[in-house]
């Protein structure tokens, strides 16, 4: 009865790569790996057992609070070991007359439309590369991190509705408004 009432998600194993250590601790769980180190915290009730090559989620005791956590722990153990395995990338685009970026040390520098340059510090654990100044690949082995520094640059100039100018992720597709004399 018990293994009807588990996630779907929280119940596949994750199978560890080659090169990659795990530690598992009773609060939180170590991942190392060629692209880095990662710690990633466990919600209460959560066990992490390592099996032949593999990591399973097991619920300490039956629980229906506890039961809401098992898949999200499971999410995000293996973000962790796929992250320090292969990494994770999103890519943004800046479409406009004038808009551009440039990487100066630590730090990008962006001309986006506005008076004045705006410099965006890059966090530790993330690599930006900037392509043609228009094309940016954001790197890194955590994955929320990695997203949330995306969404920062993209939040600098969200695309226009209208004319389509601003930072966009590399295939976002944007619906066009017609403007006053279109209507």
């Amino acid at each position: 009865m018990q293994d009807l009432n588990l996630s779907r998600i929280g119940k596949k194993p994750i199978p560890i790569p080659k090169g990659v250590t795990v530690q598992v601790g009773p609060d939180a769980i170590d991942v190392q790996g060629p692209k880095g180190k990662l710690r990633q915290k466990l919600p209460p009730g959560i066990v992490f057992t390592q099996e032949d090559g593999t990591l399973v989620a097991k619920l300490q005791r039956e629980d229906g609070e506890l039961r809401k956590f098992h898949g999200l722990a499971r999410s995000l153990v293996a973000n962790a070991v796929n992250g320090v395995a292969e990494g994770f990338k999103k890519e943004l685009d800046i479409v406009g007359i004038g808009y551009r970026a440039e990487l100066k040390g630590k730090q990008v520098h962006f001309a986006l439309g506005y008076s004045h340059p705006i410099v965006f510090d890059i966090p530790g654990g993330i690599d930006i590369v900037i392509d043609k100044q228009t094309h940016i690949t954001v790197t890194g082995a955590d994955r929320q991190v990695v997203g949330q520094v995306a969404a920062n640059i993209r939040q600098m100039r969200r695309p226009d509705p209208y004319k389509q100018k601003g930072v966009r992720y590399t295939g976002e597709v944007l619906k066009k408004k017609v403007g006053k004399t279109g209507a």
